[in-house]
């Protein structure tokens, strides 16, 4: 089995919810340790086998064409230039034609421990996505599966899911080739009336019904998205002193 080694961070968001620090910089620039929530990011992903990282960029974008010049070639950004008309499946539309391989995907928000790459990347399947147990966060996305945990559905509404929850969607999931061009597939009509798709709803859900894709909960993850003030109180005081040390 060979790891992945390209992983794509989505990061064009503009972090509206965080007020005027997420209108200031990118969400991936919040600083919680000696680094930002991005470069720990990197250096997680580089940890786990990743020679490649394309960052999809929009809000601020010029704060990680800085990082990229610092981090050298390994690390390249795409821009996303209707990042304020667009949702994050058109986003991620905008690596169609400079990744062809598999490739883990990632958001630019998330604080998380490095098992939770290493389990990914150990995993023998080809497409795969993250779950956690209960978080409590306040935000959760539930994602629904069939017995043998395969998606089914997601939805930050519960009561619009069946009882067979397998968990809370992290953010990180593993992408082969044949996944993001059926994806890419689905794409093409949906954009044709707007460009406000998610990835996860509209990309995922939709190709499960064609194709499997299957999910893994890692139980008692450590892990956050920050969103909002909440979030970034509840990653500063419960979440990261629980991180290992870079």
């Amino acid at each position: 089995m060979s790891k992945v080694k390209h992983a794509v961070i989505l990061a064009a968001g503009r972090g509206t919810r965080l007020g005027k620090q997420g209108i200031v910089k990118p969400k991936g620039f919040i600083q919680i340790g000696k680094k930002t929530i991005i470069e720990e990011s990197l250096i997680r992903l580089k940890r786990a086998g990743i020679k490649k990282v394309t960052l999809v960029t929009g809000h601020k974008a010029e704060y990680y064409e800085q990082l990229a010049t610092e981090q050298g070639n390994w690390l390249q950004t795409i821009n996303n230039p209707t990042y304020a008309d667009s949702g994050s499946f058109y986003s991620l539309s905008l690596i169609e034609n400079v990744v062809n391989k598999n490739f883990l995907l990632l958001e630019s928000d998330l604080i998380y421990e490095q098992k939770a790459l290493d389990i990914i990347q150990n995993d023998p399947r080809n497409d795969l996505i993250l779950l956690s147990d209960q978080t409590n966060s306040g935000d959760e996305v539930y994602v629904e599966t069939k017995e043998n945990f395969t998606l089914v559905n997601m939805s930050k509404d519960r009561a619009q899911l069946s009882q067979s929850i397998a968990g809370e969607l992290v953010g990180i999931s593993k992408v082969s080739s044949g996944l993001f061009k059926h994806m890419m597939e689905i794409s093409k009509p949906l954009f044709k009336k707007t460009l406000h798709h998610e990835y996860e709803t509209e990309g995922f859900v939709r190709a499960s019904l064609t194709r499997p894709i299957s999910c893994l909960c890692i139980e008692r993850l450590v892990w956050s998205e920050i969103d909002d003030h909440t979030h970034l109180q509840r990653a500063k005081e419960s979440i990261y002193p629980n991180l290992e040390t870079l």
